[in-house]
């Protein structure tokens, strides 16, 4: 079920960044022929964020994060399940201590009314579906983790 969520919210990371990219072109456009589109600077600022966050979890849950493999191509199938394990925890960490922080970056930037400067689009905005990718990567991460924690235990029985 987790699995699935995480899988739709990547796809709607994928329709955010999509229409970041009609924005724009049609400032370019709108700037060729001399009617510019006004915010599209900020639109994209606030897409891309959300669109990047959206994609986290399922980075996290695909195993789809950059790695350097250099340091582990000779490492038995044991030390990488356990350096997955680590890697893991190491991402549920980040991801709640992050969650907690825009958490707070959320409420600051409701209470203080933080806008855009051309469209005064509220900024708490962004932070919504910011917060919901950032408890999906925490239940990724934590997937992984108990995932990488089995595959460590299989190995020591084997």
């Amino acid at each position: 079920m987790v699995e699935r969520l995480i899988d739709g919210w990547a796809l709607v990371g994928g329709l955010v960044l999509l229409a970041v990219i009609i924005i724009n072109l049609a400032a370019v456009i709108g700037a060729a022929i001399g009617r510019p589109l006004p915010g599209d600077f900020e639109l994209t600022e606030m897409g891309v964020a959300i669109a990047v966050f959206a994609f986290l979890p399922y980075c996290q849950l695909r195993d789809a994060n950059v790695t350097a493999d250099i340091f582990t191509m000779g490492a038995g199938p044991q030390l990488i399940a356990v350096l997955k394990a680590f890697a893991a925890l190491v991402a549920s960490g980040f991801a709640v201590i992050l969650l907690w922080r825009m958490s707070a970056g959320l409420v600051d930037m409701r209470e203080y009314g933080y806008a855009t400067a051309i469209l005064q689009v509220p900024i708490w905005l962004a932070f919504v579906p910011i917060l919901v990718s950032l408890a999906l990567l925490t239940a990724a991460a934590l997937i992984t983790l108990f995932d990488s924690v089995s595959t460590v235990r299989e190995g020591s029985h084997a």
